[in-house]
């Protein structure tokens, strides 16, 4: 292939997928793409120099002309430092290190919303069909290893999109169960946000806590898979989803219920009549529990304003390159 290249990247606490890409209208094409385990790697850096050296990619570096690269993270200056990473970035210098022309840093749900469009029906689940307004605001949210928030403005025929640190938020309980898990994680963090309860570190926390109040204890065979998996918030919600576990489906019961207010709360805060999405790790895998009600009652139990949340839309994105199609849109942007 020959033409102006792109590179762009989704760069999240877990996992880091990169992709080259060959621009064009309306939008830009895959040439090739990777994913990285973030934590296998000691900078950003270095997954990137790792991918430019790959076969499919080494012939066409002096061809990228713009780079963007979507960061889990609150973005100034075009820096950046990585919520649950720890990473420090400079896009301008990370640029001359790599060689590469132009750089851009966008906050990892801010790049989401930005790849929206590029969404196919088959990629989104309807948990409200509500009635959209168009040009409305949307708002997107992901829990996965942390919490992200972006928000997207109607500008011309298109959106514009607004990064958000929403996520970091004082948790709010809605009942007397969460105001007992409230309790319990300021014994260890002080100051509780949103983050420590509805992401994959706050379902093992939900879990613990349940354990730790007599609720339950955890099967046996939930224990030895839990041995056997690093993942753990991952087996909980597999035990939880699939009956085989009742503290596991408590967990899941309590984290649903979390998530759905706190979209709620979001919705109100933006007035998100063009939609609220639900991107990041956890959601694809959650999806039916996030369909069985318990997310829809607590995103709607807004009291007075309980008829105007049932008019917004909700939808999980199923696909998990939501980011990176944003970032590429991007990096498109910046060479027109």
């Amino acid at each position: 292939m020959s033409g102006r290249y792109l590179l762009a990247a989704d760069v999240g606490g877990t996992r880091s997928m990169v992709a080259l890409a060959l621009e064009g209208r309306p939008w830009p094409s895959v040439a090739t793409q990777a994913v990285y385990e973030s934590q296998h790697f000691e900078s950003l850096k270095a997954i990137i120099e790792d991918f430019l050296t790959k076969p499919g990619v080494a012939p066409h570096r002096r061809a990228v002309r713009a780079a963007c690269f979507s960061v889990a993270g609150p973005v100034a200056l075009n820096s950046v430092t990585l919520t649950n990473l720890g990473w420090k970035v400079r896009g301008d210098a990370l640029a001359a290190e790599l060689g590469l022309t132009e750089m851009k840093l966008v906050n990892d749900f801010a790049a989401a919303g930005l790849g929206i469009p590029r969404l196919a029906p088959t990629d989104l689940e309807t948990l409200q069909a509500g009635y959209p307004v168009a040009q409305g605001t949307r708002l997107i949210i992901g829990a996965g290893t942390g919490l992200g928030t972006g928000l997207l403005t109607a500008h011309g025929g298109g959106y514009v999109a607004h990064a958000s640190e929403a996520g970091h938020a004082d948790f709010a309980p809605v009942d007397e169960l969460q105001d007992k898990l409230l309790v319990y994680l300021r014994r260890t963090f002080g100051r509780v946000s949103y983050e420590r309860v509805v992401s994959g570190p706050g379902l093992m926390r939900i879990f613990s806590f349940l354990q730790e109040s007599g609720v339950g204890i955890p099967s046996k065979q939930l224990q030895e898979a839990a041995r056997n998996n690093t993942d753990t918030a991952s087996v909980i919600g597999g035990f939880g989803l699939e009956k085989r576990d009742p503290l596991a489906a408590r967990a899941l019961d309590l984290f649903a219920s979390a998530y759905g207010a706190f979209a709620g709360n979001m919705a109100l805060a933006t007035l998100a009549r063009g939609g609220v999405y639900l991107a990041g790790g956890i959601a694809p895998k959650l999806a039916p529990k996030l369909k069985d009600g318990t997310f829809m009652r607590a995103f709607n139990s807004k009291g007075r304003f309980a008829d105007l949340l049932s008019t917004i839309p909700v939808h999980i994105i199923m696909n998990p390159q939501v980011g990176l199609l944003g970032a590429m849109i991007e990096a498109q942007r910046m060479l027109d």
